[in-house]
């Protein structure tokens, strides 16, 4: 009988990215714990919202509603969403941290990464990009 495995990626308020996994024998319980260490890392949404910060986002979050703001069907750079970013939310960020997020972002499938050269550029998937992505 093949091992069965569990693995989960979770990214917290800060952007930061976790990685759990669980091999050998998968069960219920050891389902519920990962739930459990998943939502103490803020992966889980909860249904409720803290009087002190009624809609206060994440700078990922943040940078995702910007992004889909500005750049719902064109390529951008780190640095064009970085100035976006300043103007809009009237925040500093730095560009390394910009990046960080977008790279994040990628990897988990909301942006397309393309490398040209020394440049790189990002894109807003799309349901029709999706759609074509899986056709390949």
């Amino acid at each position: 009988m093949p091992v069965k495995k569990i693995k989960v990626e979770v990214f917290d308020e800060s952007g930061n990215k976790y990685t759990i996994s669980v091999e050998g024998k998968v069960n219920r319980g050891n389902a519920i714990r990962i739930l459990d260490i998943v939502e103490l890392l803020g992966g889980i949404p909860s249904t409720e919202k803290s009087p002190e910060q009624p809609n206060e986002l994440s700078k990922i979050e943040k940078v995702r509603a910007v992004i889909e703001k500005h750049f719902p069907l064109v390529y951008f750079s780190a640095r064009e969403a970085q100035t976006i970013y300043n103007n809009e939310l009237g925040e500093n960020i730095d560009l390394s941290t910009i990046s960080t997020y977008l790279t994040r972002l990628s990897n988990i499938g909301v942006l397309i990464k393309e490398k040209k050269a020394q440049k790189v550029t990002y894109r807003l998937v799309t349901t029709e990009i999706k759609n074509i992505l899986k056709n390949q």
